[in-house]
C-alpha cells in the first residue's frame, strides 16, 4: 500500500524533479517507510512506500525491469500474487523479489492489457512500456485504490490524491456537474468528475493507454451483472455459498501480508462476522480496535455495548478508544486536509482518529465496508422497492439529499443548471444486465456510489496514518455473487438475511438482531454549540461569500435552524455545506 504519482509529457519537455517532489510531499503519509523516483526524459514516476509484502529493498518502487523494458509504480495489494508468480515462472520468467509489484510487471509483459483480468486485489498502477512507448494506467474493479489525473495538451499527470495534483498548474474552478452531485448524493461525485475541473479520476474497473503524442484510449474491463442465475438454487444453497465466498475473501486478505493484521471492530454485524470467521478458520491471535464518541441527546456515540461482547467471546487482543467532543473539533482540519475530495460521512473523522491509534500497533487492518450495499443492509432499500413512480424518482425520494428545486435555492445563479444527478442516475439505470429496478439500485450502489463514499473515506483516513485497510465484503467474487442473489432474500428480516443466517451460532444473537447501527459521531449530525459556531464561521466568511457557490439567503436559513435541514438519510445539510467550503479553503485555496 503506497502513494504513487507520475507524469507523461506530450510537449517535448522533460519531467522535472520539482514536479515529482512536490507531489510526493503530499503523498508521504500514505507511504512513510521509504520513497523513490524514476525518470526517462518525457516520463517520470514517484513513489511513497508502505512496506507490507517483501519488506526488503527488493520490493522498492518505482520498479524497473531492464530486461523487459518496463517500469512500474503501484499502490495496493494483489491477493493472488503467489499463484500468479508460480504460473509465470513456468512460462520462463525469473523473479528477483518476493513482491506482488514484480508480479504485475511480468503479468503485463505476458498478458499485455489483459493482465488486469488476472489480478485479484485492490490496485492502481502505471507502467511505462519503453518498447511500445506507451503508458498503461489501471484501477481495480471495485475502485478501492484511488487514481486521480489531470490531462492537458502538455502532459498527463496522475497521483493517489487530489492534494498531490494541486501542487501542479491546473484549472481550479468548480465543476458544476460535480457540485450538483456533491450536494445531492451526500458527497458522492462519481468518476470521472471531481469538484475541481482540472482533476479527474479513473473509473473503477478501467484502464488507459496513452502515447507520447497525447492520444488516450480508455477501456472498462469489468461489467458486473445483476441478473438471476439460471439454475434452481435454494435459499440454503445461496447462504452456504455466501459463507464459502466470504470466508475465502477474509482468508486471502489475511494471507497476503508479511506483517500482522488487525480488525476495525465497530460492534456491528459486519466487522463482528469478520472476527468470527477468522476464529472459525483457526486464527487465535486476533487484534481488534474500536472507537466511540460522546452521546448527544438520544443519539448514542459508541457501539461498545456490542463490540465488548465480541471481544469477550473471541478473546481478541483489543484496544478501545473513547474520544470527547472537545477533542474532535481541533482535529477536524487535519481530517479534512487528508480527504482527497470533500467527504461528508460523519464516520470519516471517526476513521481518521481511530486510524491514528491503530497505526501504532499494526500496518494492515480488515474493515466491514461493503456489506450493507452487497447484502441490502440499509433502511432505504425496501422503501425504494415499495415506492411508486419512475425508477429515478423511486430512488431519489429515499436517497438524494435535496430535490433539484431546493438545489437551485442552495447555489448561486451561475451554478443553477440541469439536474445532473438525475441525468447520471438515469444513465446508470438504463445499463443492461439487471432484472429489476431494485437490482439496478444494488448494482449502482455497489459498483459506483460505494466507490466514492465509504470506500474512499476508509482509504483516505487510514492511509493518512500509513495504515492499509482491506475490505473482504468488496471481494470481486463475493460481489458478483451478491448481485445475483434474489433481492427478496437479501432484504428479508430487515436486510442482510444471508449474513445473519451465517452468523447464527457464531455471534451472540444480541449482535445479530440489534437495530442497524452506523459508525456514530453525533456532533456532526446534530449540530449545536461549538460545532454550530465553527460551521457558521466557515459559511459566513468573506472567503466563502467571495467564492460565490452558495445562495447566502439559504445559508442563513440553514444556520438559524440546522435541525430543520436534515437529509433523507438523516445527515445534516449544514455539515454538508460547511464541509465543502472548508475542504476548498484548506486544500485548494492554500
Amino acid at each position: 500500500m503506497c502513494g504513487i504519482c507520475g507524469q507523461l509529457r506530450f510537449d517535448g519537455e522533460i519531467v522535472s524533479t520539482k514536479s515529482l517532489d512536490d507531489m510526493m510531499s503530499k503523498l508521504a503519509k500514505r507511504g512513510p517507510d521509504s520513497k523513490g523516483k524514476w525518470f526517462e526524459g518525457k516520463v517520470g514516476f514517484g513513489h511513497q512506500r508502505l512496506s507490507v509484502i517483501d519488506l526488503s529493498n527488493l520490493g522498492s518502487q518505482p520498479m524497473a525491469d531492464d530486461l523487459l523494458k518496463l517500469t512500474l509504480v503501484f499502490n495496493g495489494t494483489i491477493y493472488n500474487y503467489k499463484a500468479l508468480r508460480a504460473q509465470l515462472i513456468t512460462k520462463g520468467y525469473v523473479f528477483s523479489s518476493n513482491s506482488d509489484t514484480e508480479v504485475i510487471i511480468k503479468a503485463y509483459h505476458f498478458w499485455g492489457e489483459d493482465c488486469v483480468n488476472h489480478l485479484d486485489g485492490m490496485f492502481a498502477f502505471a507502467i511505462w512500456d519503453q518498447s511500445s512507448q506507451k503508458l498503461f494506467v489501471a484501477r481495480d474493479r471495485m475502485g478501492i485504490k484511488p487514481l486521480y489525473f489531470n490531462i492537458t495538451l502538455k502532459a498527463f499527470t496522475f497521483a493517489s490524491n487530489s492534494q498531490a495534483l494541486l501542487t501542479q498548474e491546473l484549472d481550479r474552478s468548480i465543476n458544476p456537474i460535480a457540485l450538483h452531485q456533491q450536494l445531492s448524493l451526500h458527497g458522492v461525485v462519481p468518476a470521472p468528475n471531481t469538484i475541481i475541473n482540472g482533476i479527474q479520476k479513473l473509473k473503477p474497473g478501467t484502464f488507459f493507454t496513452l502515447s507520447p503524442n497525447g492520444k488516450l484510449r480508455e477501456k472498462t474491463y469489468w461489467h458486473p451483472s445483476a441478473k438471476r442465475l439460471e439454475e434452481n438454487i435454494s435459499d440454503q444453497d445461496y447462504i452456504e455459498r455466501t459463507h464459502e465466498l466470504l470466508t475465502a475473501a477474509v482468508m486471502k486478505r489475511m494471507s497476503a501480508s508479511d506483517v500482522p493484521i488487525g480488525v476495525l471492530l465497530s460492534g456491528g454485524l459486519d466487522s463482528s462476522l469478520i472476527v468470527a470467521l477468522l476464529k472459525e478458520a483457526g486464527h487465535e491471535d486476533i487484534r481488534t480496535f474500536s472507537i466511540g464518541f460522546e452521546d448527544i441527546d438520544d443519539e448514542v456515540g459508541s457501539e461498545f455495548e456490542y463490540s465488548d461482547q465480541i471481544v469477550s467471546r473471541f478473546e481478541t487482543q483489543h484496544k478501545k478508544y473513547q474520544v470527547s467532543n472537545k477533542e474532535v473539533l481541533p482535529r477536524l482540519s487535519e481530517a479534512v486536509m487528508n480527504m482527497s475530495e470533500p467527504m461528508v460521512g460523519q464516520d470519516a473523522v471517526a476513521f481518521y482518529l481511530l486510524s491514528e491509534q491503530v497505526s501504532k500497533h499494526t500496518k494492515v487492518v480488515l474493515s466491514g465496508q461493503g456489506a450493507d450495499e452487497a447484502f441490502a443492509g440499509y433502511f432505504w432499500y425496501p422503501r425504494m422497492a415499495n415506492e411508486q413512480g419512475n425508477e429515478v424518482e423511486r430512488f431519489s425520494k429515499h436517497y438524494v439529499d435535496r430535490p433539484h428545486d431546493e438545489y437551485l435555492q442552495t447555489v448561486s445563479s451561475i451554478y443553477q443548471g440541469e439536474n445532473h444527478t438525475h441525468n447520471w442516475l438515469n444513465k446508470e439505470f438504463l445499463k443492461p444486465g439487471a432484472d429489476s429496478f431494485i437490482d439496478k439500485v444494488f448494482r449502482t450502489d455497489m459498483t459506483r456510489l460505494i466507490v466514492d463514499d465509504p470506500v474512499k473515506r476508509v482509504d483516505n483516513m487510514t492511509m493518512a496514518w500509513g495504515l492499509e485497510a482491506r475490505v473482504p465484503f468488496m471481494d470481486t467474487d463475493l460481489v458478483e455473487w451478491a448481485l445475483s442473489l434474489p433481492p427478496s432474500l437479501k432484504m428479508r428480516d430487515e436486510g442482510k438475511y444471508p449474513l445473519k443466517q451465517i452468523s447464527r451460532g457464531l455471534l451472540p444473537d444480541s449482535v445479530i438482531d440489534r437495530k442497524k447501527g452506523y459508525f456514530p459521531m453525533p456532533a456532526l449530525k446534530y449540530i449545536q454549540g461549538d460545532f454550530l459556531e465553527f460551521m457558521s464561521d466557515i459559511l459566513l466568511s468573506s472567503v466563502c461569500r467571495n467564492r460565490g457557490i452558495f445562495n447566502q439567503q439559504y445559508i442563513d436559513k440553514v444556520i438559524n435552524s440546522p435541525k430543520d435541514y436534515m437529509t433523507a438519510l438523516n445527515g445534516s445539510r449544514l455539515w454538508h455545506l460547511a464541509l465543502l467550503e472548508y475542504w476548498l479553503q484548506l486544500n485548494v485555496d492554500n
